[in-house]
């Protein structure tokens, strides 16, 4: 019955946010309507509000975002000079999972993460 989950983040400045999203993670836009933004990559989409008083230090926003293919993506940030979470470099985690993280502008923390065994 359920078929998909589109989490929905916080954003103070949208031109930022789409500009992060679009220009530095390959995602495309898929709406904008005013204070809301939609974007998507591959069979994912992310969702963000408008927050203008958000204070990034006080945002725990986090997604964990699933991939087949976790080494490329990370090579292809580095490239792209995305800059990875000082604690969230890839590695291979405990709990079976390999795995990096990141900061969007807003300090929403997006997790990629693949297991080992796919």
């Amino acid at each position: 019955m359920l078929t998909e989950i589109n989490p929905k983040l916080p954003m103070r400045d949208k031109s930022l946010t789409k500009d992060y999203y679009l220009n530095d993670l390959g995602f495309e836009e898929l709406g904008d309507y005013g204070d809301y933004l939609i974007v998507g990559k591959d069979n994912i989409e992310i969702h963000f509000f408008e927050f203008k008083d958000l204070n990034p230090k006080d945002n725990y926003g986090q997604v964990y975002i699933r991939t087949n293919n976790v080494d490329k993506i990370y090579q292809e940030f580095l490239l792209k000079n995305v800059t990875i979470h000082p604690n969230g470099p890839l590695e291979t985690k405990s709990w079976g999972q390999r795995e990096f993280s990141l900061f969007d502008p807003d300090n929403n923390l997006l997790t990629f993460g693949q297991g080992i065994d796919e």
